[in-house]
């Protein structure tokens, strides 16, 4: 993931994913939970440890990665 302007966020889990790898691969969902993608979204959160991360408690993340704050 190389520039933060390519990335799309998940509408369900908020994981970000590079925009221009997924649709190399042909995907047009969340690769992790199936759910919507957007471009519309702001802040970014990476969780390199969930388990120890109150943020990531707080936000209900249950494995690392990179994250939005908000998605609309």
């Amino acid at each position: 993931m190389s520039d933060v302007k390519n990335l799309v966020a998940c509408k369900e889990c908020k994981m970000l994913f590079d925009n221009e790898a997924l649709k190399q691969s042909g995907q047009s969902s969340c690769p992790q939970c199936g759910g919507q993608l957007t471009k519309d979204w702001q802040g970014y959160l990476a969780v390199v440890d969930f388990e120890k991360s109150e943020i990531a408690k707080t936000m209900g993340i249950s494995k690392n990665g990179k994250y939005a704050l908000k998605v609309r």
